[in-house]
């Protein structure tokens, strides 16, 4: 649920360093290196420079301590500082690689918000701080160009995909369940909170060799090594409320949190377009561990366990319109431990790591039982090594194990799949202007009993000093929905085939970017019923099955940012075009699928106002109409809903309360009241001439607000407006 979302607060803050570090990062000749990784060596101190090559950072450290500067093309600065005084100031000027890359970075198909690279986009305290996302990760992705916005089910829709073809992989490992349970026509929120994660990246297509099971794209999360310290806190809103515990040292740090939220006070408040038997009322925990084993070695346990209750009527879609009672339990957890290490100078990498989750939903639909129960257990290892000119290859290989169960009309179904896969890829460095990446993924299904073979390929080529062309290339398979492997385990994989093709350009706090793309899907599942077509989304497939569906995705995204050209504003536009067409699942024809639109707009912009010190963001999103099923007319999918239109608004204050540190928010969806349709659905109905009747599935309220605040208990804890 939406209210979930200002559990994200928690640790925000980083505590008081003894010495401030700063200075500047240059070329030779003087010109500013943008996205230089700036840190104490041994130590996780560290930042990235700004667009003017500036960087500023606190550490604790004493005495003696190495600062090393890197940046890709160009020789690595170290330089011993001796740490005595409050502030220490120097520039570093680095050396231009007389035979490799300087500034070239492969960039098609992915929006990175992490410290690496300098196409960052989207950092937490940007999602935090968007209008109109929910304070969720995912709903702050469906603002960037590629990704559409489908109000009533749950997932990430990409450049035509359905939610299942994107997965979350955090640390590496896939998140099996990374959104809360799904009922019918409600969207879910994800579970985690974004400032768990030092950096996004959200690929639209033609990402890495490393990751699988995806025909549309991966949503990276990457952990935070090391938690501010900050003490106890506590968060207080309409739906929840929450106690958070932060402590670290120089070796080791710990974050606790625990919640506890009813939504029937707000509920109460915000008018609701759902009958509600019983408001959503949840319990939950998080711990998180860092251990830095040595001076190189990096240890992170993560894990989390929530549960819930709800109950709501619902109407059966193709049925009699009478609604019926539908009881939910979810019980969740989820753990992931990596260990990251290095050695021979840096030039050898280890990334590894090991995951177990357990997802149960104990649900009942007019009394008739539909349980559903899914583990996966995984493990993972990457071994990279860097070689000379900012050349890189890396391999690994991983292992997971997967359990399900589901339960259907008195029908017990279960799947036991062994799904293994290894990777190769290498960065090459062709010249000052160019780079490529070279991969090739291999899978095995012990359910399926079949191999993949997948090849990838990226380019990218420097055009000026600000801009750059980039290409990528490959094939993506994907394990069919297991809905249908219950009864036909002898499925191939599902296909797409990706080209990308992306220009861009960043100049002094400014982005342009253009994407063109075209997906083949191949090898989708075909379902054959000889019955009209049924839209209920908890159907359970009862048909003959093949691999016999095929279809299409084209189209092209846009996108400007600019953080420059007003003082404390960011505001940023997207606009993508996608047509596509499918013949797969019940579908009679080649059609457009009922998740996607061909036009998706996002306006965003926030605002940091000093003297009153609040942030003020507003976000406008447009959804052009989506195909849905009429079965009063004799054209199939041919039937689209009117255009979405959503006006949202944030604000946040820092403030004291009782002398304690404090952060209020409040957050309005829908500021207009637009009467948002996202599709129709029809029951049976004597009293019509073609025998079935509409209802409208809307959101789940209309306009909608929040308030809530988190108090920091603690003296040492700050935040700052860089925080908002």
């Amino acid at each position: 649920m939406k209210p979930l979302y200002f559990l994200l607060f928690l640790l925000t803050t980083t505590a008081q360093a003894q010495t401030l570090l700063s200075g500047k990062v240059t070329d030779r000749k003087g010109h500013a290196l943008p996205g230089a990784n700036v840190f104490l060596k041994g130590t996780y101190d560290g930042t990235s420079t700004d667009t003017l090559g500036r960087f500023s950072f606190e550490t604790f450290e004493k005495d003696t301590a190495t600062l090393a500067v890197s940046y890709m093309g160009y020789e690595s600065f170290e330089r011993k500082l001796l740490l005595d005084q409050k502030e220490v100031v120097l520039t570093a000027k680095l050396e231009e690689l007389a035979n490799e890359l300087n500034t070239v970075v492969i960039t098609a198909g992915a929006f990175e918000a992490s410290d690496e690279k300098r196409m960052a986009m989207l950092k937490p305290l940007d999602i935090v701080t968007t209008a109109g996302a929910a304070a969720d990760i995912t709903g702050a992705m469906q603002l960037l160009p590629g990704a559409q916005r489908v109000g009533e089910q749950e997932g990430l829709f990409v450049r035509g995909g359905s939610g299942l073809e994107t997965k979350v992989v955090i640390d590496g490992m896939i998140v099996q369940n990374p959104f809360f349970s799904s009922v019918p026509d409600v969207q879910q929120r994800g579970r985690f909170n974004p400032f768990m994660f030092k950096g996004t990246s959200f690929s639209t297509g033609g990402y890495s060799a490393q990751y699988g099971q995806a025909l549309s794209s991966v949503l990276l999360l990457n952990t935070t090594d090391k938690t501010s310290g900050n003490g106890l806190g506590v968060s207080l809103n309409l739906a929840s409320a929450g106690l958070n515990y932060d402590h670290a040292t120089e070796k080791q740090s710990v974050s606790v949190v625990g919640y506890y939220g009813n939504l029937k006070p707000l509920f109460a408040l915000v008018r609701q377009n759902i009958e509600w038997l019983h408001e959503p009322e949840f319990v939950g925990s998080s711990l998180t561990y860092r251990f830095k084993t040595s001076q190189t070695g990096l240890l992170k346990v993560y894990g989390m366990y929530s549960d819930s209750r709800m109950s709501m009527n619902s109407v059966v879609p193709g049925g009699e319109g009478i609604k019926n009672r539908l009881d939910l339990h979810n019980r969740n957890a989820f753990t992931t431990s990596t260990y990251t290490d290095s050695w021979a100078e840096g030039k050898w990498l280890l990334n590894s790591g090991f995951s177990y989750s357990r997802n149960s939903d104990n649900m009942a639909f007019d009394g008739l039982g539909m349980d559903r129960l899914d583990e996966r257990t995984q493990a993972r290892a990457v071994l990279t090594r860097l070689l000379s000119g900012n050349n890189s290859v890396l391999f690994g290989a991983e292992i997971h194990a997967i359990n399900l169960q589901n339960g259907f009309g008195g029908t017990s179904y279960s799947l036991h799949d062994r799904y293994t896969a290894a990777f190769a890829e290498t960065e090459i460095y062709l010249s000052r202007q160019m780079a490529g990446r070279v991969g090739v993924r291999t899978e095995y299904s012990s359910l399926l009993n079949r191999f993949n073979l997948a090849p990838r390929l990226s380019l990218a080529y420097k055009t000026g000093t600000y801009s750059q062309v980039s290409l990528a290339a490959g094939q993506f398979y994907q394990n069919p929905d297991y809905r249908y492997l219950y009864r036909n385990p002898d499925l191939n994989f599902e296909r797409a085939d990706h080209l990308i093709l992306n220009y861009q350009v960043m100049k002094k706090g400014r982005t342009f970017r253009v994407e063109t793309f075209y997906k083949n899907y191949a090898q989708l599942v075909r379902e054959y019923t000889g019955q009209p077509f049924d839209t209920n989304p908890y159907r359970f497939p009862w048909g003959s099955t093949n691999n016999a569906g095929y279809g299409y995705a084209q189209g092209f995204d846009l996108f400007w940012r600019d953080q420059k050209t007003v003082k404390s504003l960011d505001y940023w536009v997207t606009y993508s075009y996608v047509d596509t067409r499918r013949l797969f699942q019940q579908y009679q024809v080649l059609a457009t699928p009922t998740f996607a639109s061909n036009h998706n707009v996002s306006l965003v912009a926030k605002r940091w106002f000093d003297q009153l010190k609040t942030s003020v963001g507003m976000t406008y999103a447009y959804t052009s109409g989506r195909p849905y099923y009429n079965p009063n007319h004799e054209r199939f999918l041919t039937d689209k809903t009117p255009a979405v239109h959503n006006l949202s608004f944030t604000a946040s204050k820092l403030t004291s309360i009782r002398g304690n540190f404090a952060v209020l928010y409040v957050a309005v969806d829908n500021l207009l009241n637009t009467r948002n349709v996202f599709t129709y659905r029809y029951t049976a109905d004597g009293r019509t001439p073609n025998g079935y009747s509409r209802y409208a599935v809307g959101p789940q309220s209309y306009r909608s607000f929040f308030v809530g605040m988190q108090v920091f208990l603690s003296k040492k804890a700050v935040v700052k407006k860089e925080d908002l």
